[in-house]
C-alpha cells in the first residue's frame, strides 16, 4: 500500500508540475516575446487610422463593393469574409456549380472594368482562396481595376499606380509566392487622398 501511494503522489506531482510550465510558465513566455519583438503581428496586425479607428487587419480581407475601391478576392468563407467560418467552397473542378460561378465572375469583372468579352482575367479575380479570407489581389488584378477606380476617383493614372506600388507586399523571403497587393492598405490610402 505504501508503494501504490508513493506512485500516485509521484503521478500527482509530475503532473502538477507539466500543468504548471504548459499551462503557466510556457505561454506567458511565450506571450512575452511575442509582445516584445512581433508586437504588431501578435496583435492582428491592425490598421488604425488617424482617429484610432481600427479599420482592420492587414491579414484579413474585406468586402468592398463601391465602384471607387479596388475589389477584393472572392470569398467562400461563411457569407464572405467571415473569419469565424474560414474556408474554401470544397467545390471541385468538375463542379458545374463551380463553372457556373466562376462563368458569372468572369463575365461581372469584365464588365465591371470595362474589358472586352474576351479579355484574360486574372484567377485571383474570380477564385476563393483557400482561406476566403486572403487580403491581397495579384499585381494584374490591380492593373485590370485601376483605370475604374482612377475614373470613378478623378485622379491620374499615374497616382494610382503609385499607391498600388506602395501598397504592394513583397514576395515572402524573396522568393516564396508572388508580390500581393493589400486591398483594404490600397483602398485607406485612397480615401485619404485630398
Amino acid at each position: 500500500m505504501k508503494a501504490f501511494l508513493t506512485e500516485i503522489r509521484g503521478a500527482v506531482m509530475a503532473t502538477v508540475m507539466l500543468a504548471v510550465v504548459c499551462c503557466g510558465i510556457y505561454p506567458l513566455v511565450v506571450f512575452g516575446i511575442g509582445q516584445t519583438f512581433f508586437h504588431d503581428k501578435a496583435n492582428g496586425s491592425l490598421i488604425v487610422d488617424k482617429d484610432g479607428t481600427i479599420q482592420g487587419s492587414r491579414l484579413l480581407g474585406q468586402q468592398f463593393t463601391s465602384e471607387k475601391y479596388f475589389q477584393s478576392r472572392p470569398s467562400a468563407a461563411g457569407n464572405g469574409y467571415d473569419a469565424t467560418s474560414s474556408g474554401g467552397s470544397n467545390l471541385g473542378p468538375t463542379s458545374s456549380n463551380l463553372v457556373a460561378t466562376i462563368t458569372q465572375r468572369i463575365a461581372d469583372y469584365r464588365t465591371q472594368n470595362s474589358l472586352a468579352t474576351n479579355a484574360p482575367v486574372p484567377a485571383d479575380a474570380v477564385t476563393a482562396s483557400g482561406s476566403g479570407l486572403d487580403p491581397h489581389i495579384s499585381v494584374a488584378n490591380a492593373a485590370l481595376q485601376m483605370p475604374r477606380v482612377a475614373r470613378v476617383r478623378n485622379l491620374p493614372l499615374e497616382k494610382v499606380q503609385s499607391l498600388i506600388r506602395d501598397n504592394t507586399d513583397p514576395a515572402a523571403f524573396g522568393i516564396l509566392g508572388e508580390p500581393g497587393v493589400n486591398v483594404l492598405a490600397l483602398n485607406l490610402a485612397l480615401d485619404q487622398l485630398k
